[in-house]
């Protein structure tokens, strides 16, 4: 029985100790040392923090992010609805018609779709040239729908016409002379120098056809 004693406050005696030395040795730092306790806490707070620390330290009640910030980066898929909106500006009537999305637009989010508008705006083909096209806007744009409004001027083809010079652009204009038909978009400089000389003197163009005939000649 005194061996067992024995043995056992030959565990227990230095256990003990150590533990006593372990508090001691914390409040000796503590005491004696407070900036470098701080510092040691400080440091303790700079490392990572483990996944149970980051979940513990998540507040639950904390807002998520904006549907608006997280639609930011939205793009165009075959799914998008196309709504197009052509207004007659000078009747002040419109027509709205919804359309799958070109297949030239899926894969664009909200800058590339825009640049594209207003190159199109900038350089519309004869086909809208010839229906009157002033202008577009994007009016909203979305993965679910994007809506566009064009701007026309529709003007009653008269039986003759006359081309002319504005801006050094050839304009062509009805029989009255005064009202604007097509802004064609082509450089008089780029004509040859007698068509030019005719133009500037506002050549007579018979009839449609051949209007058209000498847009396709010219046109880029």
């Amino acid at each position: 029985m005194k061996f067992v004693k024995r043995i056992s406050y030959f565990f227990v005696i230095p256990v003990v100790f150590l533990i006593l030395g372990i508090f001691l040795g914390v409040w000796g730092i503590q005491f004696f040392y407070p900036g470098q306790w701080q510092d040691l806490n400080e440091n303790r707070l700079a490392l990572p923090l483990t996944e149970e620390e980051t979940a513990a330290d998540t507040d639950p009640y904390e807002a998520a992010p904006s549907v608006e910030a997280a639609a930011s980066g939205e793009t165009l898929c075959a799914d998008t609805e196309y709504v197009l909106e052509e207004a007659d500006i000078v009747r002040g009537t419109t027509v709205e018609t919804s359309w799958k999305i070109p297949h030239k637009y899926i894969g664009m989010n909200r800058e590339n779709f825009l640049e594209t508008m207003e190159l199109y705006a900038a350089h519309p083909p004869l086909s809208e040239i010839e229906r009157g096209f002033v202008g577009l806007e994007v009016l909203s744009f979305s993965r679910e729908k994007v809506m566009v409004r064009m701007d026309y001027r529709y003007v009653q083809p008269s039986a003759s016409f006359y081309l002319a010079v504005s801006d050094n652009e050839v304009v062509v204009y009805l029989e009255d002379r005064s009202t604007v038909y097509i802004n064609t978009g082509i450089s008089l400089e780029e004509l040859p120098e007698q068509i030019q000389l005719q133009i500037m003197d506002m050549l007579f163009v018979p009839d449609e056809e051949t209007l058209y005939d000498f847009l396709e000649t010219y046109s880029s």
